[in-house]
């Protein structure tokens, strides 16, 4: 499984809410506090329906701006020089005007985020970046939103900018982590999140995502420490504990996985995920009949799992894909397959 810091249909990585006020001298001050994620964390983000239908309402830069400075009063006509033609009003833009603006748009967008309304987030995040662009929020978000987009090097730009602004910012490198690594980067991926965890060592999710890089990269025990790490935060968190047991297959500790896949389900039977894999590695073992038992409820329950790209996608290592081909080729699972 592949499942990042935010854990179901989206790889949006800005779970703060911003909170802005400004001091009695008028210098703007951020305040920033967790939210709780709105989204089940047992969905995969590398599902290929997972980007939305929705109609996106995007704002234009030149009429956000319009009606932003109009609102503010910032749209002032330059007094005529005397005895001489009217000339045309002037936008007398106000820089402190104009990033009070931008602090809104970025805490409305992450509000809106909150909300899964990520198509109307966007505009106000990107807005944002324009009108504020030494806010580091801004960018996260707007990378953040990128990433739910699957626009892979537009989130890793956003995100970088927001780096060069907040260096320190444990939520920007984890961030960058999930952009690296969507890009196939998976060294700068892992660099990334071990520089994240150094800040904010607590962060199960994010080990996760370190656990997955170290798995692509084939650094099989630092994967499943770092699984295990999380696991350790987090003891009811299944998908960490199926992808111990997806390393310990392709370690050849057949044995092992199965423990795993047991002790996922133990916690949801509803996932075919654990169950599937279940079901091949004791194919493999010869319980066939326990083993098409398993096979038909997680299939029958998501076919997807029967496609092979989906569980590549999903970091099914090698020698799992060579045994499920052969365990999907029983005719008692291969009808379950859709062939469109």
């Amino acid at each position: 499984m592949y499942n990042n810091l935010q854990r179901d249909n989206i790889v949006v990585k800005a779970n703060w809410l911003l909170n802005f006020s400004s001091n009695s001298r008028g210098n703007l001050t951020t305040e920033m506090r967790k939210i709780e994620p709105v989204t089940n964390k047992t969905a995969k983000i590398s599902q290929p329906d997972l980007a939305s239908s929705r109609s996106p309402l995007k704002l234009s830069l030149t009429k956000g701006l319009f009606f932003f400075l109009a609102c503010s009063s910032l749209l002032a006509p330059i007094a005529p020089v005397a005895g001489q033609a009217l000339l045309p009003y002037t936008l007398k833009l106000e820089n402190e005007s104009l990033q009070e603006q931008g602090l809104k748009l970025a805490r409305d967008a992450a509000q809106l985020i909150a909300f899964e309304q990520y198509d109307l987030a966007f505009g106000r995040a990107k807005l944002a970046t324009q009108l504020a662009p030494d806010l580091f929020q801004s960018w996260l978000i707007l990378g953040s939103l990128y990433l739910q987009r699957e626009e892979y090097p537009e989130a890793v730009s956003a995100l970088e900018t927001a780096r060069k602004l907040a260096p320190d910012e444990e939520g920007i490198l984890f961030a960058l982590g999930s952009g690296y690594f969507r890009q196939g980067n998976y060294r700068e991926a892992a660099n990334s999140i071990e520089a994240g965890l150094k800040k904010q060592p607590k962060a199960p999710e994010a080990l996760f995502d370190l656990g997955n890089a170290y798995f692509k990269l084939g650094q099989y025990s630092k994967s499943i420490a770092s699984y295990e790490k999380a696991i350790d935060f987090e003891p009811q968190f299944w998908p960490a504990i199926n992808n111990v047991g997806l390393v310990k297959y392709e370690q050849r500790d057949i044995n092992g996985a199965i423990q795993k896949w047991q002790k996922a389900l133990k916690i949801d039977k509803q996932q075919s995920e654990p169950e599937l894999a279940l079901a091949v590695a004791l194919f493999t073992k010869g319980q066939r009949r326990k083993a098409i038992q398993l096979g038909q409820k997680a299939l029958t329950r998501d076919s997807r799992y029967g496609d092979i790209e989906f569980l590549r996608q999903n970091l099914w290592g090698d020698r799992l894909i060579e045994d499920t081909k052969i365990f999907l080729k029983n005719p008692k699972i291969g009808n379950l397959i859709p062939t469109d």
